[in-house]
């Protein structure tokens, strides 16, 4: 039960003082009263805004959030990061303040550019929650109106439908089958019957409310508008918010296993870290100066940060996957997407445009053709190829005017402004049924209005379209006070209710002949994937009774056959093609006659030659096995409800598949949450379809699929990238450092250039890597296999390969360089330290592609080039200023040391590129 405050305060929810309601026993009246809400004109968007800032969101508390301070400090709690800056302590009671600072700075940095990653992730995945957040219909100043449930308040009238999530307490006023499914409140599975009737009864427990619907449960059936009496806290699930506050984990398994990944690479970094320290020491180098440049190798080696990045690269590529319309609403799926092997698609509004238009008309023996698209009523009708004029056609009109007479759609005329000289252009929406919106259309082209026709005929009655009867009836009354039935339907439906049919200009019986030429007739337009719609008519005696659809849709007349087709999105059988190509099968599972349904397959590329189609009665007989045995073959599923996709998933995946399952509706949920990718519609889409979603589609289109399959290719891709770049300039420096102490020369490089590598060289291009666009092939090649590891097409060699080549370039740049001037190793230092700048900043331009760095344009990834050139730009400055050389142990280099280190820098890159083109690998 909910509270509101005592009747003496101004509004609903200000104040303090709150007042016990027992929602259920009020009447209209007295509800109206308690929440002071105009019933029939709702809130004013003045009051809903007060009542807002009163009482806060529609939301329940959520678990802090972590403080952008703890962020930060957490930056630096990391074991290595605790042994470094003890180190730099050390060595600031040693003297060496420079380097101390120096340190601390670099240290700072470091965490710096850690928090801003974190953050930035934790905004995007924020980004992913509200636009994944679920919305109501609520009546504001008379209107009805769509807004996210967190701004819906006490005293909103609210509309609810088949498939929405209660987003607060309502008290129910009006209810139409209504069924609402309380298992989250009650723990009772079974969809209870809700009513707008009250209950007189006191301390009535939850789930014997039925005049109350309540926060956080599913309307599975029917409809209601209702009074929202509680929000947020307030509400019953608010009283039980630990339920659902328990926070899904965010980490996908690939995080998981990087996770596991770095504290093997910890131990393999440590180990080879101390055995640098330790043959340092032995070979008589001093304690201070192996521990600190030690810790400092193990801090720049060990990938103590990689989950954490991958999290920044996996938000990065969700939000371009939300610019092109895919919401994302579970990461795993990201990576989930790259290895979908077959796509189950709904047909209409996704694989088609969802625009009905009307192209074939039959009426008695006659057959005419209308052209046009859309929704604009311009077209001509023709007979054999010749234009006719309707108003000769009686047949014709009879045949156009009925389809609009029965019928609630409308079709609106808008101006919108396009282009740079903002030209005016028409826009035609439709509000209602697109099956009715074409036969509005038609009766447009023919000169007809709705108008128009409410003068010669007034509507009494309506029988409304259910999916059991397949029609849908009105009765009308002509100026002459003459009734009529008029009905339109499924045409199996209407041809079963029919006795007589027009032919010519007269009425015949409906004879088993004329029956078989209409029938002939749906297979032509089925044929021509035309979805069809019978029309007939009855005239009323004068004083007979039509109270029930049953006593109005018997013994009619058939007036004829409107053909109607929803046309493929014009982008889409080139995204079918696109996932051919990359191994991925894609399915058509629709409601519609199967001829219909193959003629759309084969438009799209869908239906092929070796292609078979099942229709849902024969798949009602066949168990999982039976389908299994059968479903590499079938290309569309038609005459299919939504109980059946459950099965097919099942099936598929018993082949072995990565399924991905569009769907809408609330039956939808179940496969949707079986497949391993289940996709919804974000217009279309109910909330239940919506949150056993993985992936949202907000604009419930196909080709959106296919984008969002190839960003998540990409994605995995490019954190294959980054690891590989990272995880080979990390191999580059340990083994530069063991070479030379193996091999009893100096150190190649001081603690210092260590953590400055570290910092700029494995920050800035490394995610700038997580942005770099698809290659060109990503969508050539084949499904990613589920169990595949991160390391597999031969990563782990590539990195131990390009890694081992840094290091080995790297020694003997500073070999050379000290064998041409022995007295003097701060060049030699800063010769081997630019070459190992250089080396990892050529290198991040090979980890782009799978081949080598010539098979792609080194100037696609603008911000990869711009991350380098910073780089580049840092270390010129440490080189090449004064102050600055004293901090970093650089000095200026010479043209002839500056070719050296190119040369020596490019080897593992250029030269091994070049090998291994010629090899073709």
């Amino acid at each position: 039960m909910a509270c509101i405050r005592n009747e003496n305060k101004p509004s609903a929810g200000e104040g303090d003082e709150l007042e016990i309601v027992e929602w259920h026993t009020l009447n209209e009246k007295e509800l109206a009263s308690f929440v002071r809400s105009p019933i029939n004109h709702g809130l004013s968007e003045a009051e809903a805004e007060k009542r807002l800032k009163a009482i806060g969101p529609n939301t329940l508390k959520q678990e802090k959030k972590t403080s952008s301070l703890s962020v930060f400090t957490n930056q630096f709690k990391d074991f290595m990061v605790i042994v470094l800056l003890v180190a730099t302590i050390i060595s600031a009671l040693l003297g060496e303040f420079i380097d101390a600072i120096t340190i601390l700075i670099i240290v700072l940095l470091n965490g710096i550019l850690g928090f801003v990653q974190e953050r930035k992730a934790e905004k995007s995945l924020d980004a992913l929650k509200e636009l994944s957040a679920p919305q109501m219909y609520v009546k504001r100043d008379g209107v009805w109106k769509l807004i996210p449930s967190r701004l819906v308040v006490p005293g909103d009238i609210v509309k609810l439908a088949s498939g929405d999530r209660v987003g607060a307490d309502i008290r129910i006023i009006e209810a139409s089958g209504l069924k609402i499914e309380e298992s989250s409140l009650t723990g009772e599975s079974v969809p209870v019957d809700k009513k707008a009737q009250l209950i007189n009864e006191q301390d009535v427990e939850i789930a014997e409310m039925t005049n109350m619907a309540f926060m956080g449960t599913l309307i599975t059936q029917g409809s209601a508008v209702g009074v929202v009496v509680a929000t947020g806290m307030k509400t019953e699930m608010g009283k039980i918010a630990h339920l659902l506050q328990s926070t899904e984990t965010l980490m996908t398994p690939l995080q998981l296993k990087l996770e596991q990944l770095g504290k093997i690479l910890i131990i393999v970094a440590l180990f080879l870290t101390a055995l640098v320290v330790l043959i340092g020491v032995w070979q008589g180098h001093e304690v201070y100066t192996m521990i600190l440049s030690g810790v400092s190798l193990a801090v720049a080696a060990i990938p103590e940060g990689l989950p954490a990045i991958v999290t920044v690269v996996l938000a990065l590529g969700v939000q371009r996957m939300i610019k092109q319309k895919a919401i994302v609403r579970k990461l795993p799926a990201v990576e989930t997407l790259g290895c979908a092997s077959i796509i189950c698609s709904d047909k209409t509004g996704t694989l088609t445009q969802n625009k009905m238009t009307v192209t074939d008309l039959w009426s008695g023996g006659n057959y005419w053709n209308v052209d046009g698209g859309g929704y604009e009523p311009k077209g001509k009708f023709m007979h054999e190829g010749r234009i006719v004029d309707v108003n000769k056609e009686q047949q014709l009109q009879q045949l156009v005017s009925y389809g609009m007479l029965c019928n609630n759609a409308t079709i609106m005329k808008r101006e919108r402004r396009v282009g740079m000289m903002r030209k005016k252009v028409d826009d035609y929406v439709l509000n209602g049924d697109p099956t009715e919106g074409a036969l509005i259309v038609t009766a447009q082209k023919a000169g007809y209005s709705h108008k128009g026709l409410q003068v010669p005929y007034q509507r009494l009655k309506e029988f409304p379209f259910d999916s059991t009867r397949k029609m849908m009836s009105v009765i009308v009354k002509d100026q002459n006070g003459r009734r009529y039935v008029i009905t339109k339907g499924a045409p199996d439906v209407i041809f079963e209710q029919c006795t007589k049919v027009i032919y010519g200009s007269q009425e015949e019986a409906f004879t088993s002949k004329r029956k078989r030429e209409a029938e002939n007739v749906i297979v032509q337009m089925a044929q021509k994937a035309l979805r069809t719609i019978a029309i007939a008519y009855r005239p009323l005696g004068k004083n007979e009774k039509c109270d029930v659809d049953q006593q109005a849709e018997c013994g009619l007349t058939l007036v004829g056959i409107q053909g109607m087709i929803d046309p493929p999105r014009p982008e889409v059988e080139r995204a079918i093609k696109e996932c051919h190509q990359a191994g991925i099968k894609t399915v058509m599972i629709t409601g519609d006659h199967q001829e219909t349904a193959i003629a759309i397959a084969k438009k799209l590329g869908i239906y092929k030659g070796h292609s078979r189609s099942l229709i849902g009665r024969e798949l009602s007989h066949l168990s999982v096995s039976e389908l299994e045995a059968n479903v590499e073959d079938i290309a569309v599923y038609a005459r299919v409800s939504p109980e059946h996709k459950l099965k097919i998933v099942r099936a598929l995946q018993a082949r072995g598949h990565i399924v991905a399952m569009t769907g809408d509706g609330v039956n939808d949920a179940p496969a949707i949450k079986a497949a391993n990718i289940g996709i919804s519609m974000g217009i279309t889409g109910t909330d239940v379809a919506k949150e056993a979603s993985s992936l949202i589609l907000s604009d419930d289109n196909f080709a959106t699929i296919k984008a969002a399959i190839k960003e998540g290719r990409n994605i995995y891709e490019n954190i294959r990238k980054f690891i590989r770049y990272m995880l080979a300039s990390n191999v580059g420096e340990i083994l530069v450092m063991l070479f030379a102490m193996m091999l009893g020369m100096p150190l190649p490089l001081v603690a210092i250039q260590i953590l400055w590598i570290n910092l700029v060289t494995d920050g800035l291009p490394a995610m700038a890597l997580g942005m770099d666009q698809a290659e060109g092939d990503v969508m050539k090649r084949p499904p990613r296999k589920p169990n595949e590891g991160v390391f597999a097409r031969g990563l782990t060699w590539k990195i131990l390969s390009r890694g081992f080549m840094i290091g080995v370039v790297t020694l003997a740049a500073f070999w050379l360089t000290l064998q041409n001037d022995p007295a003097d190793l701060i060049k030699a230092q800063t010769v081997a330290f630019v070459t190992l700048v250089m080396a990892q900043l050529i290198h991040v331009f090979d980890c782009r592609s799978e081949y080598s760095v010539y098979h792609r344009n080194p100037f696609e990834n603008k911000y990869l080039l711009v991350a380098v050139a910073i780089s580049v730009l840092l270390m010129l400055i440490v080189i090449y200023y004064p102050p600055l050389q004293t901090i970093f142990h650089t000095v200026s280099l010479s043209a002839r040391e500056w070719l050296l280190i190119i040369g020596s820098a490019s080897i593992p890159t250029v030269v091994l590129g070049g090998f291994r083109l010629m090899k073709g690998s």
